[in-house]
């Protein structure tokens, strides 16, 4: 990976500024006195954490500005107008005074008319006289997406009660949700512990809060001091239990900035790709792990997923520090200079004990690098993939070392084990396992086809192939492109389908 990083242009890789937005925990007390909290689950086409649930919300729009909020001026007006139209916009629950006065026919109509662009929200409080009360949007937090994850949102949240009479309905059709609804907080955070529903930081925090709930004043207290979130932007990040990301900054490939490094285990440990040669990141990983400990968390090993150097730049000195063993395919631990207590094989279960225990199975992965290994969670089916797939690009095929049919062969063994979520190195994590995987092949087959194109076109060198099979890729790319290019065109000499006359190719 440095070899390829050396070869190329600059690039600007500043995280881009995180987005305003609004979040509702919306909760209604049952007849029973139990507390529910409306959730959504996003839908899969969405640019922002496709498939994982959240509450209700959304970015600021220019027009929210124009809402009067009775008490507030400011931002601190705009952001809780923003905070009641995404909650009637998705759910249909109105949070302005007098609403309880207006047909809910009438409040569908204005609905749709509003997700169409028919009407702005200030017309329709305007027309039937409602107002919107800073008092009723309580402050319950502000987070701050992580720089690694590729769209960033500066979130404030505000925890509402749900008015009596009002249900909420999420509507598919409309637009970004799959689906939503009410749920006991404690059936959420087991959906969350079986990996079934997957939470980012600030919605976990909230429903953790909402799980033990006596009273609106407690649950805002625990929402709004939360804990290791410096700067608002969390430090333990659990979208499902058991599998906690600590993204490291590392020298990779652009557009991706950081190598995802992976802390796996309820109570045992083993630490997965720590890749961060710079010793202020490895720092900030040592305290973050020692702040585990404290909580009863042990390391147990480093595992690597291959030997690129953004996946074991910090692992001698962190399991130096900690006293760990470094596991390791046999390829993998023969091209490091430093030992590995442990080869691991395809097939080896790796038993973590722990409330819950885990057991994850190791998945031999060559084609990216020739040691590579996934790690198989057995109760979840969430994949720890490295460099098979990205949330960010696609894979470099890097020859010789990277060998695409090898690869290619190496994502069809990944797409029968039916993995659901897939963490990668790089972006965020993937819920939809089987159709990334799907997507990867797909990819590489379209690639092949536009190869082999260009060859009948005319194209003889691996750079005017890229030229023509790569038009939808940016140029200061090219690069690496060629790389992969050339892994394919090797990929087709083997299978007789290409000739190769000092560096010319040519279709037979």
């Amino acid at each position: 990976m440095s070899e390829l990083l050396q070869g190329m242009p600059s690039f600007d890789l500043v995280p881009q500024d995180p987005v305003d937005a609004a979040a509702v925990p919306l909760y209604r007390r049952t007849p029973a006195g139990e507390v529910e909290v409306f959730w959504v689950r996003r839908g899969k086409a969405t640019r922002f954490s496709a498939g994982f649930h959240a509450f209700l919300g959304g970015r600021v729009d220019d027009a929210d500005q124009a809402i009067p909020v009775q008490g507030a001026s400011g931002f601190e007006a705009t952001i809780r107008a923003t905070a009641c139209r995404e909650v009637f916009e998705e759910s249909g629950v109105l949070l302005a005074r007098g609403a309880d006065a207006v047909p809910s026919d009438r409040l569908i109509q204005y609905r749709r008319a509003l997700l169409a662009g028919d009407v702005e929200f200030a017309l329709i409080l305007g027309r039937e006289k409602l107002s919107i009360h800073s008092e009723d949007f309580p402050a319950a937090g502000r987070w701050i997406t992580p720089p690694f994850i590729p769209m960033r949102y500066d979130a404030r949240l505000f925890l509402v009660e749900c008015p009596a009479g009002q249900r909420g309905e999420v509507w598919p059709e409309a637009g970004e949700l799959a689906e939503g609804g009410f749920i006991r907080p404690a059936n959420a955070l087991r959906r969350w512990g079986a990996g079934t529903a997957l939470l980012h930081p600030p919605n976990l925090n909230a429903i953790r809060a909402l799980a033990s709930f006596r009273s609106r004043e407690e649950a805002l207290e625990r929402m709004r001091n939360p804990a290791h979130c410096p700067d608002h932007i969390a430090q333990r990040i659990e979208f499902q239990q058991g599998i906690r990301l600590f993204p490291l900054r590392t020298p990779t490939l652009p557009p991706a900035t950081h190598t995802n490094c992976y802390v796996i285990g309820n109570r045992d440990t083993v630490i997965v790709d720590p890749g961060a040669p710079d010793g202020a990141e490895q720092e900030r990983l040592a305290q973050y792990l020692t702040r585990y400990r404290e909580d009863g968390i042990s390391p147990k090993a480093v595992v690597l997923t291959h030997r690129h150097q953004d996946h074991v730049g910090g692992a001698r000195a962190l399991a130096d520090r900690f006293g760990l063993p470094i596991w390791a395919h046999e390829a993998t631990a023969s091209a490091l200079p430093f030992p590995v207590d442990r080869r691991l094989a395809d097939g080896d279960v790796l038993e973590l004990n722990g409330d819950p225990a885990m057991h994850l199975q190791v998945v031999h992965t060559p084609g990216h690098a020739r040691g590579h290994v996934c790690l198989l969670d057995l109760t979840t089916q969430a994949l720890i993939a490295g460099d098979m797939v990205s949330g960010v690009s696609t894979i470099v095929i890097d020859p010789p070392e990277g060998d695409m049919a090898v690869y290619l062969g190496s994502l069809e063994k990944l797409l029968a084990l039916e993995p659901t979520v897939i963490y990668p190195a790089h972006g965020p994590a993937i819920l939809d396992g089987p159709g990334k995987l799907r997507e990867y092949l797909t990819h590489r087959k379209e690639r092949e086809d536009l190869i082999v194109g260009a060859l009948r076109e005319g194209a003889t060198t691996v750079a005017e192939i890229v030229e023509r099979a790569y038009a939808d890729t940016h140029p200061m790319m090219y690069p690496v492109a060629e790389r992969s290019a050339l892994a394919t065109l090797l990929k087709l000499e083997a299978e007789g389908r290409v000739r190769d006359s000092a560096g010319r190719y040519s279709l037979v």
